[in-house]
């Protein structure tokens, strides 16, 4: 009976898997309600809400219309309270919408409560955020953070789902995994979740052995880190020749890229662009990606980027700062290049007292790029030693140490040896 059990779950998991595949559909033209709450200690709703707009348009819906509800808290039950859910049932009518976004993460009874009232599509924020890391993953590791970061949302929300997700099509929120095994019980969903995790283990330990080998050949790592279409991706561009997706839309970048840039001397830079951050981010959505944002993590410089053209632009390196945080990355020397200086009436000078540099850039003019590696170079020799010797010829070996750890500048052969001139790391100062 037990391996009748087990064989059974072994074809029900090979099912799961197969159905796993992300489906194609027609994309159809949806309307949508934008929903926030605007509690006693935000003041920031109105703008919380443009970003979800711009996020919507990212996932390809259009938006119908605004509503903000002010109220001491959110509704347990509803999110939004009676009266508004009427204002919103009549405006669906009116503006001829398909469904509502709600800038908050829902639960599931919220969302089954509000699908049940208003009898259309219920969308969050984190929804509609894995909705587009659906559409954007490329890689395998990509890929499996989405897929992984959509179960764990769905699991805890089966029977919210059910109803309206059993009515398939291309719109928003319907892409990835699931949606046509809507009735997979969460055992399967926990077993799916643990051969993710698995495998996100294998790219991780692939990652940490390259890791490994960089540090070993003391190859030094500067991570692009900064708020969603900022612009990282095409200084990354810039700065190495790289052909990288550059687009205005909000997480245009999701997986990881990394390539080498030469700075002044002979050091060599590796410069890895990462995903960018965004306000309410749920807490799984960063567990499920730390694996690409570890790459922050272990990086020797942190480059932060800021759109000075954004009326939110302290807001949003303050919710960069936070999610260095949360993840355990406060101990870097960080450069800020304050970016699209070229869409500015006239140039400005901006200080972020937190950072080691603050550079004004501008990825489309080039402006303050070599002023970006200037910067990295000199935080990388803050722990090297410049040094001027001269080596007889039956220690030549000793440059071959200096080349491999350190920053030979010149070598030059005479009559007596060779003259050499270097940065040396200060671990390797007594042995040159």
């Amino acid at each position: 009976m037990v391996i009748f059990d087990l064989l059974s779950m072994s074809i029900m998991v090979i099912l799961w898997e197969r159905s796993m595949e992300l489906y194609e559909f027609d994309e159809i033209e949806e309307r949508v309600i934008l929903v926030g709450v605007h509690g006693q200690t935000e003041d920031d709703t109105e703008e919380s809400l443009k970003e979800l707009g711009e996020l919507a348009q990212t996932a390809g819906a259009a938006v119908a219309g605004m509503v903000i509800q002010r109220r001491e808290s959110i509704h347990p039950g509803t999110y939004i309270g009676k009266g508004k859910i009427e204002e919103v049932r009549g405006l669906l009518r009116e503006l001829d919408a398909t469904g509502i976004i709600c800038d908050d993460e829902l639960s599931p009874a919220q969302m089954n409560n509000l699908q049940y009232e208003l009898d259309c599509k219920v969308m969050d924020r984190t929804l509609l955020i894995l909705d587009i890391f659906a559409r954007h993953a490329v890689s395998r590791e990509g890929k499996i953070q989405v897929e992984l970061a959509q179960l764990k949302y769905r699991a805890a929300r089966l029977t919210g789902l059910g109803n309206s997700l059993s009515r398939l099509g291309g719109g928003i929120g319907t892409r990835g995994p699931g949606e046509k095994k809507l009735e997979m019980d969460r055992r399967l969903i926990r077993v799916r979740i643990s051969h993710l995790k698995r495998e996100l283990e294998e790219v991780v330990r692939h990652r940490e052995l390259i890791r490994t080998q960089r540090t070993r050949s003391n190859q030094k790592i500067a991570a692009l880190v900064g708020y969603t279409s900022v612009g990282k991706s095409a200084i990354f561009r810039r700065l190495t020749g790289a052909d990288v997706l550059e687009d205005a839309k909000l997480f245009a970048t999701l997986d990881t890229t990394t390539r080498g840039i030469q700075l002044s001397g002979k050091q060599e830079l590796l410069l890895t662009d990462t995903v960018g951050f965004i306000r309410k981010l749920p807490t799984h959505l960063v567990e499920s990606f730390k694996s690409t944002l570890e790459e922050a993590r272990y990086a020797d410089i942190l480059i932060h980027v800021v759109d000075v053209s954004s009326p939110q632009m302290e807001t949003q390196m303050h919710t960069v700062y936070e999610t260095l945080r949360e993840l355990e990355i406060g101990d870097k020397p960080v450069i800020t290049v304050f970016n699209k200086q070229d869409l500015l009436e006239a140039p400005r000078s901006f200080r972020d007292f937190r950072a080691d540099y603050s550079i004004p850039v501008s990825a489309k003019t080039g402006e303050g790029l070599e002023q970006i590696k200037e910067s990295a170079e000199e935080i990388l020799r803050r722990d090297k030693i410049y040094i001027e010797r001269l080596y007889p010829y039956e220690k030549a070996g000793v440059i071959q140490l200096i080349r491999k750890k350190g920053e030979l500048l010149s070598e030059e052969y005479q009559a007596d040896g060779i003259a050499v001139t270097a940065f040396v790391p200060r671990e390797i100062y007594g042995n040159v």
